[in-house]
């Protein structure tokens, strides 16, 4: 243990700059999983594809709305890591029972309660005011996904119920319609689609993880339907919710026929893996593929809407 300390000590006085960079870097990854960067960037890409499609069906151009498209896309990136911020906040009694979040800033004490409470407020008041530039709707709407998120999924029903997943999934569809609603707040069909896609997608997605993460969710008191009813009823449900996504793309026909090819064949795909190897993998490597897929599904499938709009 000496000498441990005696290298730690030389390090430090040949390189006196080395903690501090060394700190520097540890505050920032502290502060990315206070806000859970990841949701933040995936959120960011549905969010942008509304605004986008929004633009395309109602022949407006991207240049001439840089001022709207700044104001949402970073409007809404602030109210989901402000949200995010409440949910750890929140969930900090629990957080340290669950492998992948204790090593979250409020269970590593690297953040206090307060401060994460603070960037959760702050975030989402500046969030909801930016938006509030762009359209009343967006603002609304942003507002609508923040309450359902922060109150109805974290303070109810996420320690209550097995519906949580459901619930959750209402204001994780909300980025889409917050980026229509910036340029059109009257929000078009294909806007409500864009909801009920990412609305849908969510449950097997989320369901799959808590496959993969059932003993933890088990010790922490979180009533998963996997916990409280098991494998083999959380796989069916999986799959009834990818065959609800079949029928979607079919509202998309504007964007052309490739498109519909591409997304019925990710639809298709997703729903012909689960069945095929129902009984032939393991429960939980079942669900990581699944949730691997889903990961793809959800970023090749809307990255796919603005490219089709290019030779639509």
């Amino acid at each position: 243990m000496e000498d441990s300390k005696m290298v730690e000590d030389s390090t430090l006085s040949a390189s006196p700059n080395t903690a501090h960079v060394s700190e520097n870097s540890s505050i920032w990854s502290d502060f990315l999983a206070a806000i859970k960067i990841g949701i933040v960037n995936s959120n960011f890409i549905t969010t942008f594809t509304g605004f986008w499609l929004a633009l395309f069906f109602n022949e407006q151009h991207f240049l001439e709305n840089l001022d709207k498209a700044f104001f949402t896309l970073i409007g809404s990136s602030l109210i989901i890591a402000g949200s995010c911020s409440l949910n750890n906040y929140i969930d900090r009694d629990i957080d340290p029972l669950m492998e992948r979040t204790k090593g979250r800033p409020t269970v590593t004490g690297s953040f206090t309660p307060l401060t994460v409470l603070g960037i959760g407020i702050g975030f989402t008041l500046t969030g909801l005011l930016m938006l509030l530039v762009v359209s009343s709707v967006a603002a609304l709407i942003g507002l609508a996904g923040i309450l359902t998120y922060v109150v109805l999924y974290t303070m109810w029903s996420k320690r209550l119920y097995t519906i949580n997943t459901v619930i959750g999934s209402i204001s994780g569809a909300v980025p889409p319609l917050i980026g229509w609603a910036a340029i059109d707040p009257n929000l078009h069909v294909v806007a409500w689609v864009l909801f009920l896609i990412m609305f849908i997608w969510q449950p097997p997605h989320f369901l799959a993880l808590a496959m993969r993460r059932c003993e933890e969710y088990r010790a922490a008191g979180i009533p998963m339907l996997p916990v409280v009813h098991g494998f083999e009823l959380t796989k069916r449900q999986i799959l009834v919710w990818i065959a609800c996504l079949l029928p979607l793309p079919l509202y998309l026909y504007e964007l052309g026929t490739p498109f519909l090819i591409l997304a019925t064949v990710l639809n298709i795909g997703w729903l012909f893996l689960g069945f095929a190897q129902y009984n032939k993998q393991e429960d939980t490597k079942w669900a990581s593929m699944m949730f691997v897929y889903s990961l793809n599904y959800l970023t090749i499938l809307f990255v796919s809407m603005i490219v089709a709009t290019l030779f639509a």
